[in-house]
């Protein structure tokens, strides 16, 4: 059996009877706060993360391939011919293989490495700015909208589950749709609903257009920006308003199976699949404002996790000391036995990391417990034109849970090396007839 290991347990179970219970509950309970608070702020910035990149790709996929002359706005209508060899050919692509550079040892590594997923739908699009008059007659305010227009290719999985009232726009062979999908803030400032019409203006070439359109349905993603200025048509609307042919459209929406192939398969796309006259890129780089708040978060994070670990290591060494403090007399009598100093500091240190084990424990209770409740109750609710998201959002893993367990577990005990030296300034003599 360990010795030290052993007279720590001993001294752990008779502290309770002692002045050091009350020490040792106070480094418990604060070790609990510190991992609760940290495994509540991972899984709520990897919810935020989750949740607000899921319907940004899902509204606009993962992937953008347009004609390479515009200047990579959301807005600019640049036709491109849709009978394309990788259309729709691109969906059947399931894994591909690529080749990344790594530094090993300081040195650039090529590694062959394999995507996670692969390529599981492509559609159309076209996009045409207008103007609408919210309002009733008498307080009429213009504003401006964006139409998307979208074909019978498009994946209504997504967009299903945002409609709140009515149903997608009907996309019949025979005929041109004048249905349109809007927003619940654009059906607010119209103050419209499903079934009724208005009238969008255009400008096209000088000339001032317009079309009448029958609200199909009222979709809220909680993108309050995005939401406030688009709608979906029928995408043959827009190519008769700009003059364009059935087989002409602003681009193709690329959707893929992992968020982390993005990057090898954007590049594959371009390199591989484009011709010379198009361009693949990433809607994060089309988007980057939003991208750059998420990113954001990391810092957040990154800054909690240190104050609390910063916590929990203040007061594990306050309560270490006072801990060595108190058995001055069992240190002295250990040293009069021949025990090393460094030996009497590991009966110490394997305290502490009950202490310490103990505390986690009941952390994660603390905090799964309450990130499980937040996820099935959303209690905590949100100002979803700030935040994009009406309830706050959870995202538990298993693998960043263990990391910050045994990360705190290991930080708190290294820092805990230091303040063990108070052992060795203790004298044997001294300390047998310390009472």
């Amino acid at each position: 059996m360990n010795f030290e290991r052993f007279i720590a347990r001993r001294v752990a179970a008779s502290g309770q009877q002692s002045f050091s219970r009350l020490i040792l509950r106070i480094a418990v309970v604060a070790v609990a706060l510190s991992v609760a608070v940290m495994i509540c702020s991972n899984a709520l910035i990897a919810g935020f993360k989750k949740e607000i990149s899921t319907k940004i790709f899902g509204f606009w996929g993962h992937i953008h391939i347009t004609d390479t002359d515009i200047n990579r706005s959301l807005l600019e209508a640049y036709p491109i011919s849709k009978e394309q060899p990788f259309y729709p050919a691109l969906d059947s692509i399931r894994r591909l293989e690529y080749m990344q550079e790594e530094e090993w040892l300081g040195r650039p590594v090529t590694r062959r490495k394999e995507t996670r997923g692969g390529i599981h739908h492509i559609q159309v699009f076209a996009i045409k700015p207008g103007i609408i008059e919210a309002g009733k007659k008498k307080d009429k305010e213009i504003e401006g909208i964006i139409l998307k227009g979208i074909g019978e290719d498009f994946d209504w999985s997504f967009m299903e589950q945002y409609i709140k009232r009515g149903r997608p726009i009907a996309l019949p062979d025979s005929a041109m749709s004048d249905e349109i999908l809007i927003s619940d803030q654009t059906a607010a400032r119209l103050q419209v609903d499903t079934g009724d019409t208005f009238i969008v203006h255009f400008v096209e070439q000088g000339e001032q257009l317009k079309r009448r359109f029958t609200v199909s349905g009222v979709y809220r993603t909680g993108l309050e920006e995005y939401d406030r200025k688009f709608a979906l048509v029928d995408i043959r609307q827009i190519q008769r308003l700009l003059g364009w042919e059935e087989d002409q459209v602003s681009g193709f929406e690329v959707f893929i199976d992992d968020i982390d192939d993005l990057v090898p398969i954007t590049e594959y796309i371009y390199f591989e699949e484009l011709p010379p006259e198009l361009y693949a890129e990433t809607i994060r780089e089309k988007l980057p404002e939003i991208f750059d708040w998420l990113d954001l978060q990391d810092i957040n994070e990154v800054v909690i996790l240190s104050l609390m670990i910063i916590v929990a290591i203040i007061n594990m060494i306050t309560a270490l000391m006072i801990l060595i403090l108190e058995r001055t007399n069992m240190i002295g009598i250990l040293k009069a036995l021949g025990t090393t100093n460094w030996g009497i500091r590991k009966i110490f240190l394997y305290y502490a990391a009950y202490i310490i084990v103990v505390g986690l424990l009941w952390g994660n209770l603390i905090g799964i417990g309450l990130c499980l409740l937040q996820e099935r109750f959303e209690f905590i609710t949100l100002s979803e034109e700030n935040y994009y998201l009406s309830t706050a959002p959870i995202d538990l893993n298993f693998w960043p849970i263990l990391l910050l367990n045994l990360g705190t577990l290991a930080v708190t005990l290294f820092f805990l090396i230091i303040p063990s030296y108070l052992v060795t300034s203790i004298s044997p003599v001294k300390a047998i007839r310390f009472k």
